[in-house]
């Protein structure tokens, strides 16, 4: 079992910032992708950015050149910057950890508003 906790969300402006974070705990594998995947009011869950424990990424096209996303092996933590944020990015953000068996947070609310 992996358990994941999330913490960054919140309520910004637009073209502000904001960064999360996740930290996965328990049966860690060495080899694993971990990052973030989001869900508006209304529409299906959609990758925003993976990164995997050797540092490749994946990023949704929405998000490049915005968001970065990051993580810390050591602490099995994985972050994702967010900048230039706009109302079309609030969602409820879930950080996803897949290393065969996928596992998911609870999720965190990002709302950009003015």
């Amino acid at each position: 079992q992996v358990q994941l906790r999330e913490s960054g969300g919140g309520l910004v402006q637009p073209g502000g910032s904001l960064r999360l974070s996740c930290a996965a705990s328990g049966s860690i594998s060495r080899f694993n992708w971990m990052g973030w995947y989001r869900q508006a009011p209304g529409k299906e869950r959609e990758l925003v950015a993976v990164i995997s424990s050797g540092g490749s990424t994946n990023y949704a096209d929405s998000v490049k050149g915005r968001f970065t996303i990051s993580r810390d092996n050591a602490e099995n933590t994985v972050y994702l910057q967010m900048k230039r944020l706009q109302p079309e990015d609030t969602a409820v953000y879930y950080c996803y950890y897949n290393s065969a068996v996928k596992y998911w947070g609870q999720g965190t609310q990002v709302t950009v508003s003015s």
